[in-house]
């Protein structure tokens, strides 16, 4: 059964603020902030968070894309580590729990409400 996966971009960071010169970056805070959150609060075992080096979208701070190879993939960006971990495990939920994986914006966390930045139909 394939798993679903939420890809997190290490080098990332929050488009508000100068990237520091050293990391961690915004990217590998919020990739800590999700791998502790979900050992402490979530107990769905279909989920493999993954870091990536770069999800080629620079410009729009914090970047995450959610896959399942038969469900629409989800794309956020302008995450913050502080704001986005426990949003973006609650949508995972829902995303699992879906059978199309298709996900009303008035059913996203209000967080990401405003960092939804494409859905993309599954291949």
């Amino acid at each position: 059964m394939p798993k679903y996966n939420l890809f997190v971009c290490k080098s990332c960071h929050h488009s508000s603020q100068e990237r520091p010169e050293n990391p961690p970056f915004d990217g590998t805070i919020l990739l800590n902030k999700l791998n502790d959150l979900y050992g402490e609060k979530f107990s769905f075992h279909e989920l493999d968070i993954k870091p990536v080096e770069c999800l080629w979208a620079c410009n729009h701070g914090c970047v995450v894309a959610a896959t399942h190879p038969d469900k629409p993939t989800y794309l956020f960006v302008n995450l913050t580590p502080e704001e986005s971990a426990a949003s973006l495990l609650e949508f995972m939920q829902l995303y699992i729990k879906s059978r199309k994986g298709n996900i009303a914006w008035k059913q996203l966390p209000e967080v990401l409400q405003a960092a939804i930045f494409a859905q993309i139909p599954p291949g």
